[in-house]
């Protein structure tokens, strides 16, 4: 037995959530080829199961599927108690659960936005606190959080979604230099606008969106492609896409004021 408590000769145990859609679902297919077991987890179960078989069809691998609201108190707890109980320590967790909603702040109640913290902060905290302890006592892991180029500057009309990537970009970065040395790392995937469902509501609310010029809209599987290869290489902060990495490194170096005009401009032309 090896020092993670199962067989020498079996695979890396992956945990990918939001693993039934969109960039989840990508990563998910990205850490299924690369010879990862998977354990799924999202709030629709069927979708999750479709999800599993096909990447058990396509690269023969163990799925596991958990069909869990990581946005309720204790679930993600709940979800680390369980594979315990399953002796199944988990070498790579993937945080691509997450919501977004787009309107303007004052357009959306308090519920709202409660909803959206839940989520995309509290759940993905929670997930850490939950898996990482242990992978720093096997002396062995990958963390891989899904944020959003919105963490490196204001979004007007996704003020909390932004504000929530902030932090988990932030979060990553610092829990990355508390790790040094451990042989756990941690990484962000920052990636811009991704044509998948959530796009495709987002467009169905506000129809300009569906004007974006191509480049500035990537593709689900380039973006996962792109995260997998820096989460196992130990990289902290990645950011799918040249127009992207130059918003970014602009929006870190430009003065803050300048970087808030020029956001609400963007949210203005859009609307």
């Amino acid at each position: 037995m090896s020092t993670t408590g199962r067989p020498r000769s079996a695979a890396p145990t992956a945990l990918v959530t939001g693993a039934s859609s969109g960039i989840g679902r990508a990563l998910a297919s990205c850490f299924a080829a690369s010879g990862h077991r998977l354990v799924l987890v999202a709030r629709g179960e069927a979708a999750l199961e479709e999800v599993a078989q096909a990447l058990r069809e396509a690269h023969g691998v163990a799925v596991d599927v958990i069909a869990t609201d990581l946005a309720c108190p204790g679930a993600p707890a709940a979800l680390a108690q369980a594979l315990r109980r399953r002796r199944r320590p988990i070498d790579v967790l993937v945080n691509c659960a997450g919501v977004v909603r787009q309107d303007a702040f004052v357009a959306q109640d308090a519920a709202a936005h409660q909803r959206l913290v839940d989520l995309n902060v509290s759940a993905l905290t929670a997930m850490l606190a939950a898996f990482v302890p242990g992978m720093v006592a096997r002396g062995a892991g990958r963390v891989l959080n899904v944020a959003s180029i919105a963490a490196f500057h204001p979004a007007p009309g996704l003020a909390v979604y932004a504000a929530s990537k902030a932090f988990v970009l932030s979060l990553t970065e610092s829990l990355a230099e508390e790790l040094r040395g451990t042989g756990v790392t941690a990484t962000v995937l920052c990636p811009g606008i991704t044509a998948t469902a959530m796009l495709d509501r987002a467009s169905a609310r506000r129809p300009s969106l569906r004007e974006l010029p191509s480049a500035l809209v990537g593709d689900a599987d380039e973006v996962a492609e792109a995260g997998h290869r820096a989460c196992l290489a130990g990289e902290v902060v990645v950011v799918p896409g040249a127009i992207n990495r130059a918003i970014a490194v602009a929006a870190r170096l430009a003065p803050q004021g300048l970087v808030r005009e020029v956001a609400g401009f963007v949210a203005e032309r859009l609307d």
